[in-house]
């Protein structure tokens, strides 16, 4: 076997296992475990039933549902992080780590371990983001704040923060691996939150602060 195969073969490996372990990582429901660790029964069955921190919150345990929040985000920036750590002076140590995160996203969203039914993402969006490119994701949270301080609605200031990822992305010259990163996860936000976009287009969308009153299936953010 030649020294360019085997590197190729090499490389194919890394490719299986960063986005194996970057799914079965973000695939790790920290809601669902964290409101069971602390008796609380199985937080899909109250509220939206979302395995989020929005949903977390509404067992009355601040805590967890920022824990859960913490989790859901380190998750994204630890598929990403593990593979610069192991990989940094690899070529393409900066499309494994795309791969990484992206695997994680998709993960939390579609979770093997719940029948693939997980949450929105957007903590776990961030988290990806901030890791593999730290201004891409200050300029997508800063979007989420502005939105959602103006307007009360975290689902549009998540929206508005998927959309503007991508391009943020590709202003601050990131490599494309980071712009496709950014453009994918963003239209799974997109994807995800249907439901959402469909309540703001008929003014039924709870505002930020109504929620815990308001929350119906599918009305969380996490």
């Amino acid at each position: 076997m030649s020294f360019d195969a085997l590197a190729h073969e090499h490389l194919s490996i890394a490719v299986a296992l960063f986005a194996l372990g970057g799914y079965l990582l973000g695939s790790v429901p920290f809601g669902v475990l964290l409101t069971r660790a602390a008796g609380l029964g199985d937080v899909r069955s109250i509220g939206s039933g979302n395995i989020g921190a929005t949903n977390v919150l509404r067992t009355g345990r601040k805590d967890l549902a920022l824990l859960t929040l913490l989790l859901d985000a380190a998750k994204g920036a630890v598929a990403v992080l593990a593979v610069r750590f192991l990989l940094l002076d690899h070529p393409e140590h900066r499309v494994l780590e795309a791969l990484a995160g992206g695997s994680a996203f998709v993960g939390h969203l579609f979770p093997i371990w719940l029948r693939f039914k997980g949450g929105k993402g957007v903590a776990t969006f961030f988290g990806v983001l901030l890791a593999a490119a730290w201004p891409v994701g200050l300029i997508a949270g800063a979007i989420w704040l502005v939105v959602a301080a103006v307007s009360r609605f975290s689902s549009l200031a998540a929206l508005g923060a998927a959309v503007v990822a991508p391009n943020a992305a590709a202003f601050t010259g990131q490599p494309n691996s980071v712009i496709l990163l950014a453009a994918f996860t963003g239209v799974l936000i997109l994807f995800k939150h249907r439901g959402n976009i469909a309540r703001l287009r008929a003014g039924a969308e709870p505002r930020i602060g109504r929620a815990e009153r308001e929350a119906g299936p599918g009305a969380d953010q996490a």
